[in-house]
């Protein structure tokens, strides 16, 4: 496998023009089923002993990804963080990190996967999309290609991933469990894969990103439908703090993204979405997560002075592997929503659809009434 020879600092981009023009429109469930839920009908059931044989491993990735990187028409490099040159390169137990590019456009996109071990389908919906970005010559594909250069990071913690787990595990001689995606903080970066990932974000510097991740199994609020994807910001728009980030543009910005990708995966006829919520009717506003701060600009260890800042939302599939709620029959089409719902959004940022949505239609997503906030520090009631 060969490094990227175009630079992570040739990507430092900004987001001005789309923000702009999202600003324009800008105006002031049940997390966890208690039984296992009926699949839609166009849906295969989640239900079932969810196979970990057919679950791709660290190996199986690396394999993919040169397979990829060999069989590439358009540039798709792939490479270690040790190759990109972070101070810190590898996992908790010594596992290289991965990342594939491709793309010439003079915006970088952030698109990773399996941040949580026990949530597998990100590396195998990012693969699925690297494929396309690598080898499929279709008009949409080649604007894609012109308008960025993807940052593709398909499993984000490898040592939980092989140990079926959300964490990672320090090897300091704790035996501490860390969630990565709560290690982007003031006094956090505990496991060495969020410093390494971290670097390489400030080397970056995206115009936005994504994170692919998986939930307990859900119903839809007021039908009792299953819900087979969410959509989510981890800052929750309205909330305590994304109003107040970059003026509000991000709080725009990220609600269309998501009124695009319900639209157009509505059609589909396979896909049921909502909005994420946890503990029934609360919207997540949650600083440490990796996509906040992202969007909050942090600066850790100085690798940020300039205050770089980037809108992310997440996609969650509904179903994981390790409390066997992962059906086998539901793989082919979990997996398919992901990469739909990316190809869509991807598509829509780069023609512009995207930053035309109404924001306010955020609103129409299924949701429960909103009762409050889930923060790291506790709950804050909605009317504050």
């Amino acid at each position: 496998m060969t490094i990227s020879t175009r630079s992570p600092n040739r990507r430092r981009r900004r987001t001005a023009a789309a923000l702009a023009a999202g600003a324009a429109f800008a105006i002031a469930a049940p997390f966890a089923a208690t039984a296992p839920a009926v699949a839609d009908a166009n849906f295969p059931s989640t239900e079932g002993t969810t196979s970990t044989a057919s679950i791709l491993t660290y190996a199986d990735v690396v394999a993919q990804l040169d397979k990829l990187e060999r069989t590439s028409r358009f540039g798709l490099d792939v490479f270690t963080l040790a190759e990109a040159g972070t101070a810190v390169s590898t996992s908790e137990q010594g596992r290289d990190l991965y990342v594939a590019t491709v793309g010439d456009g003079p915006e970088a996109v952030w698109l990773q996967g399996r941040i949580h071990g026990n949530e597998p389908y990100g590396a195998e919906s990012l693969l699925a999309v690297l494929k396309d970005l690598g080898t499929n010559g279709s008009p949409d594909w080649q604007l894609l290609r012109d308008t960025y250069t993807f940052h593709v990071i398909p499993m984000y913690n490898p040592d939980g991933s092989e140990l079926n787990i959300r964490h990672t595990i320090l090897q300091d001689g704790s035996q501490k469990r860390i969630d990565l995606n709560r290690d982007w903080g003031v006094g956090k970066f505990e496991a060495v894969e969020s410093e390494a990932f971290y670097e390489y974000w400030t080397m970056v510097d995206p115009a936005f990103a994504v994170d692919i991740h998986h939930q307990g199994l859900k119903r839809e609020y007021g039908t009792g439908d299953d819900v087979t994807l969410s959509l989510g910001i981890s800052l929750a728009p309205g909330g305590p703090t994304l109003p107040g980030v970059q003026g509000g543009a991000y709080d725009v910005l990220t609600r269309q993204m998501h009124v695009h990708v319900y639209d157009e995966l509505a059609k589909a006829g396979y896909v049921n979405m909502d909005r994420y919520q946890v503990g029934g009717s609360l919207e997540i506003d949650i600083r440490g997560g990796v996509v906040s701060a992202m969007m909050l600009g942090l600066d850790h260890n100085g690798l940020n002075p300039e205050g770089h800042s980037n809108p992310a939302i997440f996609f969650e599939t509904s179903g994981n592997t390790s409390d066997g709620s992962l059906g086998q029959k539901a793989r082919g089409k979990s997996i398919k929503q992901n990469v739909l719902a990316l190809r869509e959004l991807l598509t829509g940022m780069a023609t512009g659809e995207v930053q035309q949505e109404d924001p306010a239609r955020w609103e129409e997503i299924p949701h429960a009434p909103v009762t409050g906030y889930q923060t790291d520090d506790g709950i804050i009631p909605a009317s504050f």
